[in-house]
């Protein structure tokens, strides 16, 4: 198979989407944020500085760095912001990433028998 050919045959990766999403979840502060938002039956509107101990400027860039890749969404209700996670774009994440896998996948083989693959 040519690199023409191995190209087209290829599940698509948007790079770029991926690498910013990555870069969003790339702080474990980040992390944290998202599965004590997950953990929650409902929107939470508590402050979450009193639930993952840091101060609250630290956690307001952090919640801010993961509304700008959409990962979470903030509504204000009256003196407090509610935060609820986009479940959507996990999705588009694991859509991504198993785009990779499955470019893994499909050249393990050469891969692993020490062969250098087209680059």
């Amino acid at each position: 198979m040519n690199k023409i050919t191995a190209r087209i045959n290829r599940p698509y990766v948007n790079e770029e989407e991926l690498a910013h999403l990555a870069k969003a979840l790339g702080h474990p502060v980040r992390v944290k944020i998202i599965t004590f938002l997950l953990s929650q039956k409902e929107c939470f509107c508590g402050e979450i500085c009193k639930e993952i101990p840091l101060a609250q400027s630290t956690v307001s860039q952090h919640l801010k760095v993961l509304k700008k890749a959409g990962f979470i969404k903030g509504e204000v209700e009256g003196p407090r912001v509610c935060y609820c996670v986009d479940t959507s774009r996990l999705e588009v994440l694991r859509l991504l990433l198993q785009g990779v896998l499955e470019i893994s996948r499909t050249n393990s083989l050469l891969h692993c028998n020490g062969e250098k693959g087209d680059s």
